[in-house]
């Protein structure tokens, strides 16, 4: 009876936590959208095609936000996922429709070549020590050139039947794209809070200095972070080539601001150190239903962006303002860290200094 007891009360604060979690609030909102769009479209919108239709485009945005999420989880940007995802689909796209490569070989040489440039471009940052902000930058640049050669000014659509047939495919109206969505999710979540190297990813962006101090390298966690930052990418240009009519070079363009927007809405601090992928994904289910209600309301498709701007930045000022007071409230109660005695400041100073990441 007595463990019965511990364990209600010990379950008790945990509850508490989840009820005031951002993650809470996202899926309230969810549901509040839902049953919104439910009442104005008399019922429509939980009719089968209409589930489907909402479901199959809410798997790139599930997948671009947690290949951003990755990069920011070790305090870095990275400006070229539409850029990369853009490229990656209209390789797919020319190699089987332009070259006659098999869905087989294609599918897997645009996510292989999607995870090969997260890799140089994780390796350049830490080889020139440039900001990931420029480097990033400077690749979404040339991955735009290179879409452009690839695809032109047309749209590449003869491609594989096969896979045009796996993005139709929804069993009981659930599309395998977004299938394929969850479970990259699901493997993510389990990478990143149960592997030793997800852990090492979130101890490096939290505090790269006691990382290094414990033998974790900075520099290895920003490889892999844009590594895996680029086959999230690389699978997302795969639902939506599977999902499209046919790719050009507009594909991926819109892109960068959901990539952002869905991990910092799903609470994912911009300096590192954290991953929230529920939060993710659930936001990321907000701005499609944002997105419903545009078409559902006839709304101006620029009033999209604002609000979802507007989320965005309300969210990290909200988050920067919990956080001042947070460290207020700390040190009002005198929780701050001691200060260092006199007698520690020489033997501080004459540490001998250390190569390697920073």
């Amino acid at each position: 009876m007595t463990s019965l007891h511990d364990r209600r009360a010990a379950a008790l604060p945990a509850l508490r936590r989840f009820a005031r979690s951002t993650t809470t609030t996202l899926l309230c909102v969810v549901l509040a959208g839902c049953a919104v769009l439910g009442v104005a479209s008399s019922g429509s919108f939980f009719e089968g095609p209409s589930v489907r239709t909402f479901l199959q485009y809410l798997a790139t945005p599930i997948l671009i936000g947690l290949a951003q999420m990755v990069a920011l989880c070790v305090g870095q940007l990275n400006l070229a996922v539409g850029a990369l995802g853009g490229f990656s689909a209209c390789l797919m796209g020319v190699l089987m429709a332009d070259s006659g490569v098999p869905a087989a070989l294609a599918v897997p040489a645009g996510v292989l070549a999607a995870t090969l440039i997260g890799l140089v471009t994780g390796v350049f940052i830490v080889a020139t020590r440039i900001n990931g902000f420029i480097v990033t930058l400077g690749t979404m640049t040339i991955l735009l050139g290179a879409q452009y050669r690839l695809a032109g000014t047309r749209t590449i659509d003869g491609y594989s039947p096969t896979l045009r047939d796996l993005g139709r495919a929804a069993p009981l109206n659930i599309p395998l794209v977004f299938v394929t969505a969850l479970v990259a999710a699901a493997l993510l979540a389990v990478f990143m809070y149960r592997a030793v190297a997800g852990r090492r990813l979130l101890a490096a962006g939290g505090n790269p200095l006691a990382a290094r101090l414990s033998g974790i390298s900075h520099d290895r966690q920003i490889v892999l972070a844009h590594t895996l930052s680029g086959l999230l990418v690389g699978v997302a240009a795969l639902t939506a080539t599977a999902s499209l009519p046919g790719v050009n070079r507009s594909v991926g363009g819109d892109w960068l601001l959901p990539s952002f927007a869905a991990p910092i809405i799903g609470g994912v601090a911009l300096t590192g150190g954290s991953v929230a992928v529920m939060g993710t994904v659930l936001a990321a289910f907000v701005m499609r239903l944002i997105d419903a209600a545009r078409a559902q309301f006839s709304l101006d498709p620029s009033w999209v962006n604002f609000l979802i701007g507007v989320v965005v930045l309300g969210t990290v000022v909200g988050g920067r303002v919990r956080q001042t007071r947070l460290q207020t409230r700390g040190r009002a109660r005198g929780d701050g860290p001691p200060a260092p005695e006199e007698r520690d400041a020489r033997p501080a100073a004459a540490l001998p200094e250390t190569g390697g990441a920073r």
